[in-house]
């Protein structure tokens, strides 16, 4: 026998024929699913918080109503479609239904939300999401092979689920967020994720596109700081929250703090996923800055901070002599003395403001020398 809850008149569009708003009471509907009859029993509401609590029920009535078909176990995933994870697309599906749960509940607040998830193999964090409340999931997945799988979710999620199949470089995806859900940059974060258990051989180029797209407020960032909830290898993922001087401290921790707030939410154990990967997976939770700490364009930031960082353990002087030719090596010296930073600094020593100092006296010294930020340290050549 199925059990839910349901307002009576005192809270609903429609009055019932007995005057009972006084008393305060609810309707608790049994539905007998072996005879299809409905019983209606009358009893009484707390008088606090009455109205919040109807909803709340409510809430949960619908969310128990959904019914998903079970998630395929990795012999069923086998067996059924022939699905084997792919070394070349660095596939590892989180398979444990406690762990997907915990992972989506990373991302924060999802009930009525609008969610992208990039990457959700055969539906494993697809069905948390649905099952949390999320208003729609868009779903953009490159491997054909698991379409069924999705397939047979969207048809249990009442046109909750949109499938798109194709490679999420190819997707601003700013078009598949609708128009009323958009905010203003400056006010809180939009009601809408993109979270992703990404393969690790794509998981920092795609961070980085959309460190970009952020930085010019495109893409899914033309709706609001939209956060992103995404899973990297554990080195990676502690690399993006490096504080100063920590031994993970790169050129992506500094480009993540510049235009985002960071936290490092979970770390997951590599034997939960299958297959096994070497390493233990971290999930990190980015949420963009209202004002980034670095206002130079993104381009010049990335290269600064790939010259900086080429060698973590070097010292500054010695990092900002990528950034200019053997005949302009004098510049170096220069940009030193106006950034105010001691020449024998370490790079992991560098904080995100500092960084950001050397970036626009570097921008100076590009704008009177075009010819300066074509330069290429790696090549040797302009």
């Amino acid at each position: 026998m199925a059990r839910w809850r349901r307002p009576c008149c005192w809270c609903s569009p429609t009055r019932c024929s007995d005057d009972c708003s006084s008393s305060r009471s609810f309707v608790l509907d049994l539905f007998d699913s072996s005879s299809g009859l409905v019983v209606l029993l009358r009893q009484p509401l707390p008088n606090r918080r009455a109205e919040s609590w109807c909803k709340s029920r409510m809430a949960a009535a619908r969310e128990a109503a959904l019914r998903l078909p079970p998630l395929p176990t990795v012999r069923d995933l086998l067996r059924m479609y022939r699905i084997r994870a792919m070394r070349q697309l660095s596939q590892n599906f989180l398979m444990d239904p406690k762990l997907t749960r915990r992972l989506v509940k990373a991302a924060g607040k999802i009930r009525d939300h609008h969610v992208i998830e990039v990457g959700p193999g055969p539906g494993c964090l697809t069905r948390p999401l649905l099952e949390l409340g999320a208003r729609q999931v868009v779903v953009i997945e490159k491997d054909p092979r698991f379409l069924p799988s999705l397939q047979l979710l969207a048809e249990a999620a009442d046109n909750r689920l949109k499938i798109i199949m194709g490679d999420v470089f190819n997707y601003s995806m700013e078009d598949l967020i609708p128009q009323e859900l958009g905010v203003p940059w400056e006010g809180p974060p939009p009601p809408v994720h993109v979270v992703g258990n990404l393969p690790f051989s794509v998981s920092t180029p795609l961070l980085v596109r959309w460190l970009r797209m952020a930085s010019q407020r495109k893409g899914p960032f033309l709706h609001g700081r939209v956060p992103l909830t995404l899973t990297f290898q554990k080195e990676v993922a502690e690399r993006i929250v490096a504080p100063v001087m920590h031994v993970q401290r790169c050129r992506l921790s500094v480009m993540c703090q510049a235009y985002c707030s960071v936290q490092h939410q979970l770390t997951l154990s590599g034997g939960s996923f299958f297959p096994k990967p070497d390493v233990d997976v971290g999930v990190v939770r980015l949420v963009p800055l209202v004002e980034p700490v670095i206002q130079q364009p993104f381009d010049l930031v990335e290269k600064v901070c790939n010259c900086l960082f080429n060698g973590r353990q070097k010292y500054l002087s010695n990092g900002l002599k990528n950034l200019f030719p053997s005949r302009h090596l004098d510049l170096a010296k220069d940009l030193v003395k106006l950034v105010e930073i001691d020449p024998q600094t370490r790079v992991v020593q560098l904080t995100v403001e500092e960084v950001g100092r050397i970036c626009q006296v570097y921008e100076h010294f590009c704008l009177e020398d075009a010819k300066l930020y074509e330069y290429n340290f790696r090549l040797g050549r302009w």
